[in-house]
């Protein structure tokens, strides 16, 4: 099924060569990494995570989504998932495959990913999150290109992948979890060290995947002879408000402990994402993100707004880019603005970071692209 990839009209080609085109740009940034050394990019001994490592954390909440199809489709046979679902893992697979990349440049040589399987260390939280990874890869990728296959004969999907189906749904849960502890479980950074992160970045996670996927549909339905149903996209919607209400609910709790509890180390992040000291170079993104987030989420609760193909469009991007800049940029970059003594260091990723990170999701996007081109293949020569 593969080969459907192989096919396509002058658009398609193009963008695939354009995909290549960056990921050459980003293969030629990560090589002056392995020469040089990552002291060309923008981290320092306070700031120790960068924009690698943001959009990691960003992209396990996309991969994590899938549930959101899955679980409705295969536990409560809401039938009207039954074109998007496989939609969803592979939206799934391409995010697993760009946060495996971004640890993987994050650690400097490719060779110490493999001390983590080699020497494991169970009491580390790395290696946890590296496993649940590349095993809900694994399993994303096998259901997917199973129930596709089956699809494409015409026939049910065997026995024998359903247990695999039911596992892979608590384990987009453990996925996100494992990933919030990472941050949960360090004692020195008090930005990070709430119980509610895990949830927090599951309501997250439940609303920029969904968005996302909503997008993808609307641009299959303009680009291809493929659409995945007013009702289904609907649904995805209605998704997408609560997780985003949700988010909020957990972002107003963490407001309200700092605040009211008037505790320095929490406060202090929180203060600094909104302008309160000099240093303020995160204060544009922060707020920014907090408008298109409300204001989505004005679009998005009232039903009548919500229908409207083109309101949902425009509030899912608000969305997504919004999550992106709360999750990845404030969350993770902001979270290191106070070292231990209180001493503010600001981050600003180097050029060859940058060209790392789009060549990252270029890979991402070619996968998306060689996935779905497969999909809506099976489906048009299913359709006759």
């Amino acid at each position: 099924m593969i080969e459907k990839a192989l096919t396509g009209n002058k658009a398609y080609w193009t963008w695939v060569f354009v995909l290549i085109g960056l990921i050459a740009a980003g293969t030629y940034a990560y090589w002056q990494h392995l020469t040089q050394g990552l002291h060309v990019t923008g981290m320092s001994r306070d700031v120790s995570w960068g924009v690698y490592i943001a959009q990691l954390t960003f992209l396990v909440g996309v991969a994590a989504s899938a549930v959101m199809l899955v679980l409705p489709y295969y536990l409560h046979n809401y039938k009207k998932f039954g074109k998007i679902v496989i939609l969803g893992e592979f939206l799934a697979v391409a995010a697993v495959t760009m946060c495996a990349l971004f640890i993987a440049v994050d650690m400097g040589k490719p060779m110490r990913i493999l001390n983590v399987f080699l020497y494991p260390t169970p009491n580390s939280v790395l290696f946890w999150d590296a496993t649940v990874l590349l095993c809900y890869l694994a399993l994303n990728l096998l259901c997917g290109w199973v129930v596709l296959q089956s699809e494409a004969k015409q026939i049910a999907p065997p026995k024998w992948i359903k247990p695999f189906i039911y596992i892979s749904i608590p384990w987009a849960i453990s996925i996100h979890t494992v990933t919030a502890f990472l941050y949960a479980g360090i004692p020195g950074r008090h930005f990070w060290l709430t119980a509610i992160l895990a949830p927090r970045f599951l309501a997250s996670a439940f609303a920029a995947g969904p968005a996302l996927l909503i997008l993808l549909c609307l641009l299959l339905r303009k680009i291809s002879d493929f659409d995945a149903g007013d009702e289904a996209i609907q649904k995805l919607g209605t998704i997408v408000t609560y997780a985003v209400l949700a988010n909020f609910f957990f972002v107003g709790m963490e407001l309200f402990t700092a605040f009211y509890s008037n505790i320095p180390g929490h406060m202090h992040t929180f203060e600094y994402l909104a302008g309160a000291y000099e240093q303020n170079a995160l204060t544009p993104m922060f707020w920014t993100s907090m408008v298109l987030g409300l204001g989505a989420l004005v679009l998005l609760i009232f039903p009548q707004l919500r229908r409207n193909t083109s309101i949902l469009a425009v509030a899912c991007i608000a969305i997504f880019v919004s999550l992106w800049i709360d999750k990845g940029i404030s969350l993770v970059i902001g979270g290191f603005a106070f070292n231990p003594f209180e001493r503010i260091t600001e981050y600003t990723p180097g050029f060859y970071e940058i060209l790392v990170t789009i060549g990252i999701y270029a890979i991402g996007a070619l996968v998306l692209t060689v996935l779905y081109k497969a999909v809506l293949g099976v489906k048009r020569e299913t359709a006759k």
